[in-house]
């Protein structure tokens, strides 16, 4: 009988209690926790270049990535997607064929 009048009067006390949206959603900490994010944009101008080491750093570096994903010819790479990623792949000459994040 106990249990019955603790939970009719629990029920209101519930029903008072508010919800309120977090301070920050976890795509804002992601982007807190792993730095920047990715600008493709910024580094297109980098297509039709050699593929290296050097350019490679350049294109980290203007695209405010923090990491960068070399993709070479006829490559499967995962579906994961990361904000502060930049993905940069090549052909079999090792020109720069496509430039985007995630």
């Amino acid at each position: 009988m106990r249990i019955p009048i603790l939970t009719s009067l629990a029920l209101p006390l519930a029903a008072c209690a508010g919800y309120a949206e977090p301070a920050e959603t976890p795509t804002d900490r992601m982007r807190q926790l792993t730095g920047g994010t990715c600008d493709a944009d910024a580094v297109q101008g980098y297509l039709g270049r050699e593929a290296s080491d050097q350019i490679g750093a350049e294109i980290v570096d203007k695209s405010g990535a923090k990491t960068l994903r070399w993709g070479p010819p006829n490559s499967v790479w995962t579906m994961d997607y990361r904000s502060d990623r930049v993905n940069v792949q090549y052909d079999e000459a090792m020109t720069i064929t496509e430039i985007t994040c995630g």
